[in-house]
């Protein structure tokens, strides 16, 4: 019978248009995270798989990252209405990647200032069509420009902004994770929200540097927080050593692929040598490292 019901729910909910609300868990005093699952986004998942979430103040309400997909991004805020009748005043957006932009589109109704990296527009531009034209086979569903809304701020070194009596200080970084990842400091819990500069479980993906991400992590590192929110894993309560994992890994990479390249070794042998000791470390190992290999045997071969 209740199995019943729940599907009646389901079929009442979609055959309105209505959306069911992101879950939605509450880290801090005002700020909420929807952690998201370690899976390659596909046709299933829809490529909802990251954390997302917003911050309420007194004022409005900053939203950052809005997930996989529109219908993720009405998701998230219906879980904002459920919270809070405060307006959303702010989309931030930490990087380029699909599972953190697909769902801006479902904010526009609100009219806020939509905030990324200053890289951040371009990089949407540039990758615009590829996105629109995968998305059906890749995630199984339909994307127009209209859903890859790009930033009308953009961020050079840093930006606050005042939700009411709460102030956010957005970070834009070197080149790293990618190059265009922003940060999100809440001053008043003391919470960083890193995005994908930080992985815990979830292997780390480099689309941007090397170099650059360890450069970026090591000044991180030297910094203290009451949490830290990743882009994908568990919410952080002990940092720095939260990120030793994604350190060790990154400078695996690093060391030996320079020692291979001093070597005279090739790419194709770099892809099936190179960091295999941390494959039993990391969710979706398989899937991301060889390209890991790959993006840092480039940057790293014509280093001086």
């Amino acid at each position: 019978m209740k199995k019943t019901l729940s599907i009646l729910f389901i079929i009442f909910y979609a055959s309105y248009g209505w959306t069911r609300p992101l879950s939605v868990d509450e880290v801090a005093p005002g700020i909420f995270v929807h952690f998201g699952k370690h899976q390659l986004p596909d046709t299933i998942n829809h490529g909802a798989i990251a954390n997302i979430g917003f911050i309420i103040g007194k004022r409005c309400v900053a939203v950052i990252d809005t997930g996989g997909n529109p219908d993720e991004g009405r998701a998230l805020r219906e879980a904002i209405r459920k919270q809070t009748d405060k307006s959303v005043c702010y989309v931030i957006n930490t990087h380029v990647h699909p599972d953190h932009i697909y769902g801006n589109s479902a904010f526009k109704q609100d009219k806020p200032r939509f905030i990324g990296h200053h890289n951040l527009a371009r990089a949407i531009n540039s990758r615009a069509s590829f996105y629109i034209a995968r998305a059906p086979e890749q995630l199984g569903i339909n994307l127009t420009e209209a859903d890859l809304v790009v930033p009308d701020k953009g961020v050079k070194k840093h930006l606050v902004i005042d939700i009411g009596d709460r102030k956010l200080m957005l970070t834009a970084h070197p080149t790293a994770h990618t190059d265009n990842d922003l940060t999100v400091y809440d001053q008043q819990t003391d919470t960083m929200w890193l995005s994908d500069l930080l992985f815990l479980e979830h292997i780390p993906i480099i689309d941007g540097s090397l170099k650059g991400w360890i450069a970026v992590m090591e000044r991180l590192g030297k910094k203290s927080y009451q949490r830290v929110i990743p882009g994908h894993g568990p919410l952080v309560t002990h940092w720095p050593e939260a990120m030793q994992a994604q350190h060790t890994y990154l400078n695996v990479l690093l060391k030996e692929i320079r020692i291979f390249i001093k070597q005279g070794g090739f790419l194709e042998d770099a892809v099936t040598r190179i960091g295999y000791s941390q494959k039993n470390k990391w969710h979706l190992f398989d899937d991301f490292h060889k390209k890991n290999v790959t993006t840092s045997f480039a940057e790293l071969e014509w280093e001086d």
